[in-house]
């Protein structure tokens, strides 16, 4: 399993200090864990609702996966799905686009059309 376009979904305020430094190098999960987490199209919104639920001023980075060569490794997380790890900085040059992830009325996150 190996997506064309990869998800991190990451507190505004992170994301625009590491837009002004030219890389990500992980939220505070990510640096504890030794690699920065994504989500694939079909993982994001369930990732969405474990572990952002009910917060406000997150950002969905989509992120070209193939611009990340082999520091990108499918490893199997919760219930043994394959998800997205690098193991490394995340550089700006593979993001293709930031949007804004709001909560709806009914408290989970409205998602932007995602590609397939």
């Amino acid at each position: 399993m190996t997506a064309r376009t990869i998800y991190k979904i990451c507190p505004g305020p992170l994301w625009r200090n590491a837009e002004a430094a030219g890389a990500f190098n992980g939220a505070p999960v990510d640096l504890a864990d030794g690699y920065i987490h994504f989500s694939t199209r079909e993982q994001v919104a369930e990732t969405a609702a474990r572990h952002f639920s009910g917060m406000t001023g997150l950002l969905l980075i989509a992120v070209d996966a193939g611009a990340l060569g082999p520091a990108l490794k499918y490893e199997p997380s919760r219930g043994g799905d394959l998800f997205p790890h690098l193991y490394g900085a995340l550089p700006m040059s593979a993001v293709n686009w930031v949007a804004e992830l709001p909560l709806g009325e009914d408290g989970r996150h409205d998602f932007p059309e995602l590609p397939s």
